[in-house]
């Protein structure tokens, strides 16, 4: 198995459609010390999904830091990604798992206590809690988020390493690892501040020093 820091994961903002833009953010992120990057792309045609997770890539490699393709098999198949993350509602794991192979990485959204329990027999190598809180980020199909009690229920629940996600930022990161998470995934907490690489600083510095209680 992989060995993955889940610390902090830095989403991509499909919101930011200049490619200089993006990638200086992307960069930034690396730079302040994201231990994971996930692209996600929910409105850019396939060619243009697939050289923008091209580019990503690369400047992930210089950084030594693994590349999660979010929804996409294909791009991550295409990429040699380090692996995939995909929802409640995609592709089946077990066809993912069977096209990824055992040496690529999955993890799978959850909003709930079952899908947590389910996911403890399933063949995914960690979790994505969400959304903890409310979001802006995305609009659609959002379960009721979770809160920090959701999080200390699903961590006693899961064997599995579990990323939290939605509404997170430097303000509230402490409390969810303090609540169980094993790592922090965000958008707007990086893509939107004013030095994302001291935003990413910030947040990697907090969700280090507070650590997991169990």
């Amino acid at each position: 198995m992989i060995n993955i820091d889940y610390s902090l994961v830095y989403v991509t903002d499909d919101r930011i459609i200049n490619d200089s833009e993006f990638f200086h953010v992307l960069e930034k992120s690396l730079q302040g010390g994201a231990s994971l990057v996930q692209l996600r792309e929910k409105s850019l045609n396939t060619k243009s999904f697939y050289e923008r997770a091209v580019k990503t890539k690369t400047i992930c490699d210089r950084y030594g830091i693994p590349l999660i393709i979010n929804d996409r098999l294909d791009i991550a198949l295409a990429t040699d990604a380090t692996g995939l993350h995909i929802g409640q509602k995609d592709l089946p794991l077990k066809v993912a798992r069977k096209l990824l192979g055992g040496n690529k990485i999955i993890g799978l959204s959850i909003s709930n206590k079952h899908q947590a329990i389910e996911s403890n027999n399933l063949e995914v190598d960690y979790i994505g809690l969400s959304p903890v809180f409310s979001t802006n980020t995305k609009t659609k199909d959002l379960d009721r988020p979770l809160g920090l009690e959701g999080i200390k229920t699903i961590s006693q629940l899961s064997n599995k390493p579990i990323v939290s996600i939605g509404g997170i930022d430097k303000t509230n990161a402490a409390n969810i690892m303090q609540y169980g998470s094993n790592g922090i995934a965000v958008v707007s907490a990086i893509s939107k501040a004013a030095n994302p690489k001291l935003a990413t600083e910030q947040l990697k510095n907090i969700v280090c020093q507070t650590g997991t209680k169990q």
